[in-house]
């Protein structure tokens, strides 16, 4: 039944409240929900270790493997074609529910997102469990909203603390979950939706590590802060990070583009038969660059890798990234980009140590530093990515260098003009679906120009010329004052306009512009 509006007002009073008790209730069923997802993905990663071993030494065991990954392969094909929404991260698709663009079925694509995840990572695909567990999150949060017959204004709050209970309950990491449901999904801070999504996170989180431990997810050892006279190669970090950040985001979606050509009835299943074949390749050549790819960053931290090494493993990750994301597999980017911006950050070690005498004893450091300006290139959440670094490897005595270089890469990344990835993914999946998308507006450019004595519009007020479209008058000045232009506001002789339009009708605008301020010519 759908509330009155004095209902509404009822509940006003003690929202706060009412929807702290609901974050609690979402957080305890999103947390068992992504916490039996984590527990299977650990029992497929030693299965499929364990399988991947036995082809080694007996090549039917191997393909008895291949035979798999093409069902699993049409599987997975067949779940994206019956519910498209589980394709991909998950998170764009969040972010469209709560923008009010798209409306998914929870009771489909939970399952779906839950099945098509699992079976993708079961396979050894280059994806991560974070987008998966968001999506599920926030459909479990939709769940609750729906079972308890709850408007839409609070649906999306409940949706918000979901994506926060998920990720919080994928990494042990609550305040990362927090701030990014906030910077990212919800993009608003208000107390009630602070509150909720805290206890949601919390919740959810408490609910994973009773079974999974409370250990942060990566163990390696972080030495004490960075020093000072090192600060030159945080610099020079971050702007690698910016320039990197900036080419994943753009092959990535070229990636999509390509994969997107391939159409046809079972275009679903052809296109993710590439990467699930490529995996069983790859499972026995260079097994390393499976899955979400946690090891690597282990033997990247353990600093005794040759920096072509290095260098080699992060082109075939991205690689494989690549073509598992662009494929449309349920499976996020999230897990595999922090991977590989360890690998950067390792090889950026490697080099200084090598060639420009740092000490190797920062070298995990500095993979630290990368794995969170990696991220706030990409996805520009910088408060979400230094958080989530210091929850997942437990060392919090970075700040100011994780600070520092997650400004640069960020302002390296916008200077390139990439735009965030999950913005881009959104964009590309609205466009795909048919819905209108917002046009780019581009860089906003002033423009001025003088009121000429016997000008069109000279002794007018603004309301009644007929002004460029897509222009808005900003100021007018006169005699040194600058006014602010109003309807009944009368343009004199000497008058100075300042507009203000999209740089895309710069030129339309100064064209009409022209005319409108120009002196005409006199009658004889």
């Amino acid at each position: 039944m759908k509330e009155d509006t004095s209902h509404l007002i009822k509940r006003a009073a003690h929202f706060k409240s009412i929807l702290t008790v609901e974050g609690f209730l979402v957080g305890v069923v999103a947390g068992l929900i992504v916490l039996a997802y984590r527990v299977l993905l650990e029992y497929a990663g030693k299965v499929m270790n364990f399988v991947l071993a036995l082809g080694r030494e007996y090549p039917f065991a191997a393909g008895v493997w291949f035979f798999i990954l093409f069902t699993l392969a049409c599987i997975v094909g067949w779940l994206v074609k019956k519910e498209p929404f589980i394709s991909g991260s998950g998170i764009p698709q969040v972010e469209g529910e709560m923008a009010g663009k798209l409306n998914q079925v929870w009771w489909r694509v939970l399952p779906a997102k839950f099945l098509g995840g699992f079976l993708s990572l079961f396979a050894g695909l280059s994806l991560g469990r974070e987008g998966p567990s968001i999506q599920i999150g926030a459909m479990s949060g939709k769940a609750v909203s729906s079972l308890l017959g709850r408007g839409k204004t609070e649906e999306k709050y409940l949706i918000t603390c979901g994506a926060s209970a998920g990720l919080a309950a994928a990494f042990h990491a609550p305040l990362a979950g927090v701030m990014f449901s906030l910077e990212e999904i919800h993009k608003n801070f208000s107390v009630s939706v602070l509150i909720s999504v805290m206890t949601a996170s919390i919740t959810a989180d408490y609910i994973s590590a009773e079974f999974m431990g409370f250990r942060p997810v990566f163990q390696f050892e972080v030495t004490g802060a960075i020093p000072d006279s090192y600060y030159g190669h945080i610099i020079a970090l971050g702007i690698i990070l910016g320039i990197m950040g900036a080419f994943y985001n753009k092959v990535t979606l070229k990636s999509q583009e390509l994969f997107g050509k391939i159409k046809g009835k079972r275009s679903e299943t052809i296109r993710l038969l590439i990467p699930f074949l490529m995996a069983g390749f790859f499972g026995f050549t260079m097994p390393e660059i499976l899955g979400s790819g946690h090891n690597l960053v282990d033997m990247v931290a353990e600093g005794n890798m040759m920096l072509k090494g290095i260098l080699f493993l992060f082109v075939m990750k991205l690689f494989f990234s690549c073509v598992s994301f662009g494929s449309g597999a349920p499976g996020g980017i999230f897990f595999p980009l922090l991977v590989l911006g360890s690998l950067i950050g390792g090889a950026y070690a490697s080099f200084a140590v090598t060639y420009l005498g740092m000490d190797s004893q920062y070298i995990s450091n500095f993979i630290v530093l990368a794995m969170a300006g990696y991220f706030t290139a990409i996805v520009r959440a910088p408060i979400t990515g230094i958080i989530l670094i210091f929850e997942m490897t437990g060392s919090f005595s970075q700040m100011l260098s994780l600070s520092l270089v997650s400004i640069v890469a960020y302002l390296v990344a916008t200077a390139f003009k990439s735009e965030p990835i999950y913005e881009s993914l959104l964009t590309n999946l609205l466009k795909k679906r048919g819905i209108k998308v917002s046009k780019k507006t581009g860089e906003k450019v002033l423009q001025e120009y003088i009121v000429s004595y016997g000008c069109e519009i000279q002794n007018k007020m603004i309301q009644q010329v007929e002004w460029p479209k897509n222009c808005l008058l900003v100021a007018i000045k006169r005699s040194g004052n600058e006014l602010i232009p109003k309807g009944h506001t009368i343009l004199m002789n000497g008058d100075t306009i300042v507009t203000m339009t999209d740089e895309s009708d710069a030129s339309s605008v100064h064209d009409r512009m022209e005319v409108l301020c120009k002196e005409q010519e006199k009658l004889k």
